[in-house]
């Protein structure tokens, strides 16, 4: 490819995190002078923050160069505070304010706070009781140990193992999504969660006990009561993301960083509650002919209009819709690049410059998909799908999505059952974890006469095929790029996909094994059709896995959702044409949810609707 746009170098930080597979673990210092703050309070029906105005105050980051480090950047640049890159261990011990976010494994993160010194001065730092707060990983750390790919010993400083979640009761791993707080003691930065829920994506969690129980602020429930918060004396910690977390994820930052700032004090000891179902919305992102970069989706993944100009449908630009959706309560967005990375991925500037600009005001999770794999560019340096993953991550991305690349991958396992660790799938997610990684399915039904006709996983279809067939196969897709030798010469399926000879039950199969933390589940047949979502497919894959799905392709409806979560365990619906064309909003769907019954997040309103019969 020639005349590319954007040169891509790998900074020292970053050379250093994939040369050894670490992932990032950031401190953040906060030095805030003693100027008047005033801060817009919270309201009880919409939590609306603002950055003060009268404040000065710098925040330290040191980023080790991996994960999205960009979100919380953007969350505190949104509350009114300044960034500085912290070098020194000396810099955490003359801090004011201290937030630990810690992202990726345990072990690596653990190997670079030891390496460079900020161990000795973390524990230092949290036994003479200064502000901290940590994120996340940042949690996990603080204890004494982790079976993550140990045991590995931490920090210390809390009695306790932190160990994996148990999937053999049914519960999904990784937890991912949007659950809520039980609340066990006044922690403060907590007072204005109440009873919303706050997001979590994570493999391990702490478990309570006696010897830590003067610790635990919150729990959270996911099978059993695992430790959600804790709080001691000046020191706190949140196992999910508040600056994924939207408005109320932002208040638990406020509240730490201007503990004088006044809010809406509701503490309550918290609902029992399942993990609420997810209401994603997905946005298509090409350049049209004009080489404008636009939303478009397609009807069975033919984007462009049927019309003389045979023009690409053009729904809008990207960063506003994204902006658009997150007010309307969309639990996470949904990129998908479906032309520009293909033959250069990091020479796609403005799709890149679209997550950065995103993710400055979206504080809800952000995916993206397209062309994530290794390649070589026209001067012959070749990148691998790590490097490309990472440059999605430090743009913005939480989460990438792979399809065609995985099933590849899922191809050649099946031939050797050999892991090579060598495919995007495998790199990204040991370096990154699993919970980053979205494996994007693409089947198509293909009708049986009878079970015995192939040797892929069968079903007994719910509505009989076109000539009375009983049975189908659903057939996986990939794409295959227009440069590509084979374009011309292979059968290609709708959108210009190619047929592979393994089934979508295999796929999810296989790369759940590989190393995927979530299924994106498509499905050809019904895309753009608005007659609802395969529940045939969806039930097929969801029942075989033990990580969640998202059930995709579709939706037409508010009943298509609840239908969805009641009659399969998918954990999240996506959709994107119906949201686009303003034909379904997101709180339509949201109040659907609440009069079937199915738990949700509402972000408009304090009222918590339990599920009474799904997780």
């Amino acid at each position: 490819m020639e005349g590319v746009p954007y040169a891509y170098t790998t900074s020292f930080k970053t050379q250093l995190f994939l040369s050894s597979a670490l992932s990032s673990s950031s401190i953040i210092t906060i030095h805030q002078k003693r100027h008047k703050t005033i801060l817009k309070s919270i309201s009880r029906r919409n939590l609306v923050i603002c950055a003060s105005s009268g404040s000065s105050s710098v925040v330290k980051l040191l980023d080790y160069g991996a994960g999205n480090v960009r979100s919380l950047r953007n969350a505190i640049h949104h509350l009114g505070f300044e960034i500085e890159d912290v070098q020194t261990p000396k810099d955490i011990l003359d801090a004011e304010r201290l937030i630990f976010p810690g992202v990726g494994a345990f072990a690596s993160a653990m190997d670079v706070l030891v390496k460079t010194g900020m161990a000795d001065a973390l524990c230092s730092y949290i036994k003479n009781d200064r502000p901290f707060l940590g994120i996340c990983l940042g949690l996990q750390l603080l204890f004494e140990s982790s079976e993550e790919n140990g045991p590995v010993n931490g920090l210390g400083l809390i009695p306790g193992v932190v160990g994996r979640f148990n999937s053999s009761n049914g519960f999904r791993v990784p937890h991912i999504g949007w659950n809520a707080l039980q609340i066990t003691k006044d922690s403060e930065i907590l007072d204005d969660i109440g009873d919303h829920h706050v997001y979590f994506v994570h493999s391990y969690r702490a478990m309570p006990s006696d010897d830590n129980k003067e610790w635990i602020s919150s729990t959270c429930n996911y099978g059993d009561d695992f430790i959600a918060s804790i709080r001691r004396g000046n020191v706190h910690a949140v196992q999910f993301h508040p600056e994924k977390s939207g408005d109320v994820g932002l208040s638990v930052l406020r509240r730490f960083l201007d503990p004088k700032s006044q809010g809406t004090k509701n503490l309550t000891q918290g609902k029992a509650s399942k993990l609420a179902k997810r209401v994603i919305a997905c946005l298509d992102v090409r350049t049209n002919d004009k080489g404008d970069l636009v939303v478009t989706k397609g009807d069975q993944y033919d984007v462009r209009e049927h019309t003389k100009e045979n023009e690409v449908r053009n729904l809008g630009k990207p960063v506003e819709l994204a902006g658009q959706y997150y007010k309307d309560g969309a639990d996470e967005v949904s990129f998908l690049n479906i032309t520009g990375f293909r033959d250069f991925p990091l020479g796609d500037l403005p799709m890149l410059q679209v997550l950065r600009r995103t993710s400055e005001n979206v504080f809800v999770p952000l995916t993206v998909g397209g062309g994530i794999r290794d390649f070589t560019d026209a001067n012959g340096r070749h990148y691998s799908s790590l490097e490309v993953a990472s440059e999605y991550f430090r743009s913005g991305a939480d989460k990438i999505s792979i399809g065609s690349d995985a099933v590849h991958a899922a191809e050649e396992y099946m031939k050797t059952k050999v892991k090579t660790g060598k495919s995007s799938l495998e790199q990204i997610s040991k370096v990154y974890g699993n919970q980053a990684v979205v494996v994007s399915i693409d089947p198509r039904r293909v009708y049986l006469k009878s079970p015995n006709d192939v040797q892929f996983k069968t079903i007994r279809v719910t509505k009989p095929g076109p000539s009375g067939e009983e049975y189908a196969w659903y057939q996986c897709t990939k794409s295959l790029s227009y440069a590509h030798p084979e374009w011309l010469s292979v059968p290609k399926v709708n959108g210009g996909r190619e047929g592979r000879p393994i089934g979508a039950y295999e796929l999810a199969k296989v790369v759940e094994e590989l190393g995927a933390g979530e299924i994106l589940l498509n499905c050809i047949d019904c895309d753009g059709q608005g007659k609802g979502f395969d529940i045939d497919l969806i039930k097929l894959i969801s029942d075989a896995v033990s990580i969640p799905v998202i059930a995709s392709s579709g939706a037409g409806a508010v009943e298509h959702f609840s239908e969805v979560f009641m009659k399969t365990n998918a954990s999240a619906a996506l959709a994107a044409g119906i949201f686009h064309r303003k034909e379904v909003p997101i709180q339509s769907v949201k109040e659907h949810l609440s009069k079937e019954g199915i738990e949700f997040r509402d972000c408009f309103r304090n009222d918590l609707f339990v599920c009474n019969h799904y997780i």
